[in-house]
């Protein structure tokens, strides 16, 4: 359980695609139509004595902070299993719908023949992400988190260890859609990015400050939509920069390719420094 966010997630399910079957067996869709009479003949009286003790937020405080603590100490078996390999890792973090797959999907189907690329894809429910990245014959692990909100280190380590990686590569950890808990759970990565899109507005660092914090990149998206909002870059880049003075930026349009390129050189540069 999730004693930050109160999430509760069940069981993580992981799960590694062929790439050649995932590219022909599609995903199946059960729809189930239930109907249920709640109606009761009685009525309920109640009487509640309130009585609060005042120890229990102790408690809870207690117990997150011994989850964060748990997590931090995998976090850092994560690291230094990483650093031994000379794996370069990347938790990408966003909202839902910012374009973290798309973004991941080109950068691999430009550089997966220059450089080696390992996928870990979060999600709470679906294998629909893992399938689009088999599809580019691209080792992946699925996590599904069910009610969780968010990928834990020693999660992360079982699907690393699924994934057989080898020396030297690339591994990019999807994160869950979510710009509130990811920000608080370390998984052991070497650089974490969050991607924000044009169609988010001006103050989404503002508004979630402990991503961007927490953040050594910021990739903006959907640059190519800009003509059509009244998102301001230069005021996206202010207020992020106001949250963190170190955050290193990209311009990008992962659907049309636009400024890809300086994201490549980038980790690119990261890779030859393995």
């Amino acid at each position: 359980m999730c004693g930050t966010c109160g999430c509760s997630p069940e069981e993580n399910k992981i799960v590694v695609l062929d790439p050649v079957k995932a590219k022909s067996e599609p995903e199946h869709k059960h729809s189930h139509d239930h109907s249920h009479d709640h109606s009761h003949g009685h009525t309920h009286e109640h009487s509640h004595d309130h009585h609060h003790d005042h120890s229990h937020s102790h408690k809870v405080l207690e117990v997150e902070a011994d989850i964060l603590r748990q997590n931090d100490l995998m976090a850092a078996k994560n690291r230094g299993f990483f650093e031994a390999k000379g794996i370069l890792a990347l938790n990408l973090v966003s909202s839902p719908g910012s374009g973290k797959t798309s973004l991941l999907e080109r950068t691999l189907s430009d550089l997966k023949d220059e450089l080696s690329f390992y996928v870990i894809e979060g999600d709470q429910k679906t294998q629909n992400d893992a399938r689009r990245i088999a599809a580019l014959d691209v080792p992946v692990v699925q996590i599904n988190t069910g009610k969780g909100c968010h990928l834990e280190s020693d999660t992360v380590l079982e699907a690393v260890r699924k994934l057989e990686v080898e020396d030297r590569g690339i591994l990019m950890i999807e994160n869950v859609g979510n710009l509130v808990c990811p920000s608080m759970f370390d998984l052991g990565e070497s650089k974490r990015v969050v991607i924000i899109s044009t169609t988010e507005g001006d103050d989404k660092p503002l508004k979630y400050p402990d991503m961007f914090y927490t953040s050594d990149i910021c990739i903006i998206n959907k640059m190519d939509l800009l003509p059509y909002l009244d998102t301001d870059i230069e005021t996206i880049k202010q207020n992020a920069l106001k949250v963190n003075p170190n955050l290193l930026f990209f311009e990008v349009s992962a659907t049309k390719g636009n400024g890809m390129k300086d994201w490549y050189q980038w980790l690119t540069e990261q890779y030859e420094s393995i």
